[in-house]
């Protein structure tokens, strides 16, 4: 796959200021005019009118997650900013559990509403798949973001490269643990695609660092009650447990407010994948030396144009296929029809307060 870095440090990232504020009703939308029209190069280099009115439903694992509040909100410059600018019908819904009973009526409803795109954040690999499928069989494009569903969409928009999620986490926390320990993850849900992967590369990874020991890995669900129970007993079963890594923003918050205490602040070390605003207080106190991301902002944004270029018969899904997904740049497809936003970024304490999202 042909590899596209992000620029983290540019002066669109730092001037992003977001508000992280938990959605409070079943759905939120933002709808444009239908008359304005844009251009993007194909394959071959040539430009035309993208599609605009679209109905596109931007369906994440569950509302009431700062994560996804993030990633598709207008305000902070998310998928639904994208499809403003692009002149499409945009609206967010989804249920409000991560889990594909609570998501797959919300992406019925959307079909049933007359969607031409579903973007989803896919809570199960497979159990989505009978409901995408039959979407994709009535002409409804359907991109995947965040957490793909392979064998059911037409595009996947990935964070980063799942290899280097997963090897990134576990070389970071090696190198605060002097690579000696035991450990434990701290996931979202069992049936999470991209935790599962980037867990898979965790575990390869740690071969390389053979006085460093999985003793667990447990399961918040994306959920702060269930994530902080499951921490709270990962240190109850495990008393000598040195290091947690958590790869989802809800369960690295929940296990930084459980670690933030004298008995185990600097004695067992996390890190994972947060949000600098989430997790500014932690680094502070040193209760999390580092942690990682990347803008979901702008993952989010990339999902809103990809979906539309597909949508306008831009492109195919095919490798090699260039796209420009407006202020962030233009992207290429690589294998396995996906597009990748870019490397994942190291917050610490001598960066963080330059982030506000």
């Amino acid at each position: 796959m042909k590899l596209r870095q992000t620029a983290w440090l540019t002066s669109s990232l730092v001037i992003v200021s977001v508000l992280l504020a938990a959605c409070s009703s079943s759905s939120s939308s933002s709808t444009s005019s239908s008359t304005s029209t844009s251009s993007a190069p194909t394959a071959s280099g040539s430009t035309g009118a993208l599609k605009t009115g679209l109905k596109v439903y931007v369906i994440p694992k569950n509302l009431g997650n700062n994560y996804f509040t993030t990633a598709d909100s207008a305000n902070t410059g998310g998928a639904i900013a994208a499809l403003t600018t692009l002149g499409e019908n945009g609206t967010e819904t989804s249920g409000t559990a991560a889990t594909p009973a609570s998501q797959i009526p919300a992406i019925q409803a959307a079909i049933s509403k007359g969607a031409n795109v579903l973007i989803v954040s896919a809570t199960d690999p497979t159990a989505l798949c009978p409901t995408l499928n039959s979407a994709m069989q009535r002409g409804i494009t359907v991109i995947t973001y965040d957490s793909d569903a392979p064998a059911c969409r037409d595009m996947f928009i990935n964070q980063a490269s799942t290899a280097a999620i997963g090897t990134s986490e576990v070389d970071l926390l090696a190198s605060e643990l002097h690579d000696t320990g035991q450990i434990a993850i701290v996931s979202a849900a069992a049936s999470a695609t991209n935790q599962n992967a980037w867990i898979g590369y965790m575990k390869q990874q740690l071969a390389k660092y053979p006085n460093m020991k999985l003793v667990a890995t447990v399961y918040g669900n994306d959920d702060p009650t269930t994530s902080t129970q499951v921490t709270q007993g990962l240190l109850q079963q495990y008393p000598n447990l040195k290091g947690i890594i958590s790869p989802t923003t809800v369960g690295i918050a929940a296990a930084a407010a459980v670690l933030d205490t004298d008995k185990y602040r600097g004695k067992v070390l996390l890190t994972g994948l947060g949000t600098p605003d989430s997790l500014k207080k932690y680094v502070s106190d040193g209760t999390i030396k580092a942690f990682e991301l990347w803008n979901p902002a702008n993952l989010g944004y990339l999902a809103g144009y990809a979906a539309v270029e597909f949508a306008s018969e831009k492109v195919n899904g095919s490798q090699g296929q260039t796209f420009s997904a407006g202020k962030l740049g233009s992207y290429t497809i690589g294998a396995d029809k996906t597009v990748l936003l870019g490397p994942p970024f190291v917050f610490n304490s001598s960066n963080i307060n330059n982030f506000n999202f």
